[in-house]
């Protein structure tokens, strides 16, 4: 059987309705997972339950994070934010990793992934890198990649996607900062921007600042081969832990 993935969604500012861009499902399902959408519920019996029927988790895009969950006041750039998402997302990715499921996050997935684990990021790299950066927030197409980021040799992006040079696309203006210990930086762009990290811990806990499940639109190989290898970990999972059962 296919292995359940776990997909989180956004909301807007109304808390009216969930959602989710197309794109996401559409990475999932092709690379041979069933995708489920998430809802937010609270309490720890209800998320463990919740945590128990999926296989792996995944973690897309949407709205900027709430600074106070890394200890800083809102910076004047920060976007809107979701508290119900971030309250949800963090309890989630806590237990996630506790089972040593498979976890890939997706620009915000790889921040909010980055947070829990006991690193930070900056609430908009414009105002608070005082150095020169390349264009972030392209105004190009969605699938264009339009910068370049180094990887990391012998990580498991590199592993993945067989290259130590990919080319993205670039649609944030946060980025993560701190990254804990028992993390890497498996990719940085030029600029010194972290656009991947990885858990040093567990199989598969991989973050990407950039969008693949956009670039899968023209056929990028690295995106395939990073959903492909995200739910080849999955199914490896399910199969350890069905042979416990």
């Amino acid at each position: 059987m296919k292995p359940i993935i776990g997909i989180t969604s956004s909301m807007e500012l109304d808390q009216k309705k969930y959602m989710v861009n197309e794109n996401n499902v559409r990475a999932i399902h092709q690379a041979g997972g069933i995708p489920l959408l998430l809802p937010y519920i609270t309490g720890d019996n209800d998320i463990d339950q919740m945590v128990q029927q999926i296989d792996g988790l995944y973690l897309p895009g949407g709205y900027d994070i709430d600074p106070t969950l890394f200890g800083e006041e809102p910076h004047p750039k920060l976007g809107t934010i979701i508290p119900k998402r971030d309250k949800f997302e963090f309890s989630l990715i806590e237990k996630v990793l506790e089972k040593g499921k498979p976890i890939l996050g997706v620009c915000r997935g790889s921040q909010i992934l980055n947070i829990v684990v006991g690193g930070d990021m900056y609430q908009d790299i414009y105002g608070q890198i005082h150095t020169p950066l390349f264009q972030h927030s392209q105004r190009s197409p969605l699938q264009h990649g339009s910068h370049f980021v180094n990887v990391l040799e012998d990580s498991l992006l590199a592993k993945l996607v067989g290259v130590t040079e990919l080319r993205v696309n670039s649609f944030h203006h946060q980025a993560n900062r701190k990254i804990p210990s028992n993390f890497l930086a498996s990719g940085v762009a030029n600029d010194g921007i972290i656009e991947a990290i990885e858990s040093k811990e567990h199989p598969f806990v991989l973050g990407v600042q950039w969008h693949p499940e956009s670039m899968l639109q023209v056929n990028d190989e690295a995106s395939e081969k990073i959903y492909k290898g995200f739910i080849t970990a999955c199914i490896e999972y399910k199969r350890r832990n069905d042979k416990k059962r």
